[in-house]
């Protein structure tokens, strides 16, 4: 008998009574008011229909709820060796495709002695899933290895003990950003709240493409705060398929207090296709290769047992060659080991790209020219967090070439070659559209004159900027838009009346061609790898001022036109 039984049956008869009066009085009241509301279920919030005032209620009745942000960097354990028992390496990943040549080379996800790893290195590995950032037991030496990304070594800095030795390969498309409908480009995200999670590469996607936009990133603690001026407000869920549930509540409200979100699919492509027409996909990171997956390995581990780590790394490029050159005959394993059909499997797939051996050491050595590098993306990380990373380490601290140059050297793939190539739902990105985003570079020239100013330094890093645009997006273009200041429109009106000024409007018109051709040319000489027919120019004289301040509006606008 429960303690609320006794409760009952233990009173006395007038006890008894006068509970059950107040019973029956308490269902009365209920009945009552009930009744009461009932009639006027029509009345709303100003300006809210009864069905929207129901489906606000619904939405935040069960909307999820936001997470207090991580101040900083992520706090690991301590480092500690990784030490293998009965010859088993314990790797873990994410449910996702672009792991599939370590799960092929594995046999699965159980340890194997017919696997790659035991026939030719003599060890098993048993890999485990998990959605949880698994950064700490890395370090703490209680997995031997995990998969991660490129862009989260910056952030978790020097406190992490680990070792790179090979790229695993890109995501394309797997990652995106989601909008409201009327939202054209990265750029006017400015005054916008995002959903997004916290330290992954989602959140490193939209911070870098902020970034390169010019417009400043702000963390909010709830949905009732607002970024500051011109500022993107991210606010952060558990993970990125919370936080487009988050938005995808959002949209039944009458006022959404979420503009989009960040995640990945397949929860982005269903919160378009629910929408109801109110959302869109602004970008995927499918012709946009910033987001690369790499191999961590606990340092001590790699260290004391660098045969073993050369067995991981030949292991995850043989299985990639695999399932990329024979994925009929090996589709089979990947989709068993995640719960899926073979033909989710082949779609899943169709989201990534499998790193090679040749694609690897360009990666690493920043050879790499159509797709970012280790050192490019570790770098943009370290801007797009800011000041998030208080005190950024060199790239260099966690890679080790040299098990890749180990199997070059031997000789093995041989045949293989660089293969990133833009995936095309069109010939071309369109200069006719809105671009993905904008960015204005006061590029420095000589005075009155297109000739660039080769005493500024400064002029030689922008040219690097455009550079990476067209590295990291194949098939992507730049259109170069010139522009002059106005300051001396009022003079020319006093000397000449209109007829002057169309005359010198003209002249600045052409100035300013002149002066994008100027930065086409010398984009093109320093960066010789360039296709010259991904660059676009065009003049705007003094038509589209952005400041009373003339030296801002002495500019070159970038904007960069990706495929989709």
């Amino acid at each position: 008998m429960t303690l609320a039984q006794r409760r009952v049956s233990g009173g006395s008869a007038a006890g008894n009574l006068i509970t059950l009066l107040l019973f029956v009085g308490l269902i009365g009241l209920g009945v009552y008011l009930w009744l009461g509301k009932k009639p006027s279920g029509d009345a709303a919030a100003p300006g809210q229909t009864s069905a929207q005032s129901s489906a606000a209620s619904e939405a935040d009745g069960d909307a999820p709820a936001p997470i207090e942000p991580v101040d900083g960097t992520p706090s690991l354990d301590a480092a500690a060796t990784f030490e293998p028992k009965d010859n088993t390496l314990q790797i873990d990943i994410s449910e996702y495709a672009g792991y599939g040549g370590l799960i092929v080379a594995n046999g699965g996800m159980e340890p194997n002695p017919e696997s790659f790893f035991a026939k030719e290195y003599g060890f098993k590995v048993k890999i485990t899933k998990s959605e949880d950032e698994t950064w700490s037991p890395l370090n703490n030496g209680r997995l031997a290895a995990t998969a991660t990304t490129a862009d989260a070594l910056a952030v978790l800095g020097r406190q992490f003990d680990a070792v790179v030795p090979v790229q695993i390969g890109f995501s394309r498309g797997a990652d995106m950003v989601v909008v409201d409908r009327g939202i054209a480009s990265i750029n006017n995200l400015a005054g916008k709240v995002l959903a997004a999670s916290q330290f992954n590469e989602s959140e490193f996607f939209i911070r870098y493409l902020a970034q390169e936009a010019g417009v400043p990133v702000s963390v909010l603690r709830d949905l009732d705060s607002q970024p500051p001026a011109g500022a993107l407000g991210l606010v952060f869920y558990e993970d990125a398929f919370i936080a487009c549930d988050a938005y995808a509540h959002e949209l039944k409200r009458s006022s959404p207090r979420l503009n989009g979100c960040v995640g990945w699919t397949p929860r982005t492509d269903e919160v378009v296709e629910q929408s109801e027409g109110k959302a869109k996909i602004l970008v995927s990171n499918r012709n946009l290769l910033v987001v690369a997956d790499v191999l961590a390995v606990n340092k001590g581990f790699a260290k004391a047992h660098p045969e073993m780590v050369r067995g991981l790394v030949h292991g995850i490029l043989e299985g990639n060659r695999r399932l990329r050159d024979q994925q009929a005959q090996n589709i089979g394993v990947v989709a068993k080991a995640f719960g899926w059909s073979e033909a989710d499997a082949r779609d899943e797939l169709s989201r990534v790209h499998l790193a090679n051996l040749p694609e690897n050491r360009a990666f690493f050595s920043g050879a790499i020219d159509s797709a970012g590098s280790f050192g490019g993306i570790f770098q943009s990380s370290v801007l797009a967090y800011g000041s998030v990373i208080k005190n950024p380490t060199d790239p260099a601290r966690f890679v080790d070439t040299s098990f890749l140059d180990g199997l070059a050297s031997k000789g093995l793939y041989a045949d293989q070659k660089i293969a990133i190539a833009p995936i095309k739902t069109s010939t071309s990105a369109s200069l006719e559209g809105d671009p993905l985003l904008s960015k204005d570079i006061r590029f420095f020239f000589e005075p009155n004159s297109s000739a660039l100013d080769k005493s500024a330094p400064q002029n030689a890093e922008y040219l690097d900027t455009i550079s990476r645009f067209l590295q990291v997006s194949p098939g992507s273009t730049v259109l170069l838009r010139g522009h002059v200041d106005n300051a001396r429109v009022n003079e020319f009106r006093e000397q000449g009346g209109e007829q002057l000024v169309k005359s010198m409007a003209m002249k600045a018109m052409e100035l300013s061609r002149q002066r994008s051709i100027a930065v086409r040319d010398a984009l093109l000489e320093r960066h010789k790898k360039i296709d010259a027919s991904r660059i676009e120019t065009v003049g705007r004289g003094w038509e589209e001022s952005v400041s009373q301040d003339s030296n801002l509006n002495r500019r070159v606008e970038v904007q960069w036109f990706t495929l989709e």
